[in-house]
């Protein structure tokens, strides 16, 4: 298996990840883009392809759990020894978590169980009670409302390959 691959296949799903934890696109960007060095450098210890998803988003939970433990360290906390993240972030992404609450419910549940929770697609659909094909059109169709959104209120725009480019710059998030 090589970087592109893994890169094609995992970024949007892994960059969703990090996001809702971390709560700040330009941490979850640096989280982002160690994860992909880390992923890239260590690529020859990856003994059972079957397990890649697995394997990366341990990666990036280790990425985040390193990145509060240095935030913690600057602020003069006690480093949070057994590996949990806090969920107290005061800084939020432009409109991320309401966008996603937004959704319909068919479309939220998908969206928590595979980028959240991490599960697969199989797992969901299992979980969920449809067909995995079912569970791709909802995924597609997520993103494709959370994007609108994004661009609608949040004046992000989209660049060549449909990925959301820019910073926030609405009244929502960004009170006057």
């Amino acid at each position: 298996m090589e970087t592109q691959n893994i890169w094609n296949t995992f970024n949007d799903e892994l960059y969703f990840f990090i996001l809702k934890r971390v709560k700040n696109k330009n941490d979850t960007n640096d989280i982002f883009q160690n994860t992909f060095l880390k992923i890239h450098k260590n690529l020859d210890k990856l003994k059972n392809e079957e397990k890649v998803k697995a394997w990366i988003f341990q990666i990036a939970r280790n990425e985040i759990t390193n990145h509060f433990n240095k935030e913690a360290l600057y602020a003069g906390e006690e480093v949070n020894t057994n590996k949990e993240i806090s969920q107290n972030i005061n800084e939020d992404v432009c409109c991320f978590d309401r966008f996603i609450t937004d959704l319909p419910k068919i479309y939220q549940d998908v969206i928590e169980l595979i980028y959240i929770k991490g599960l697969k697609q199989k797992e969901a659909a299992s979980t969920l009670d449809i067909s995995l094909e079912n569970v791709k059109a909802r995924i597609k169709r997520s993103k494709e409302i959370l994007k609108t959104n994004f661009k609608a209120c949040c004046k992000y725009d989209l660049d060549k390959k449909g990925n959301l480019i820019g910073e926030p710059d609405c009244t929502i998030c960004n009170p006057c």
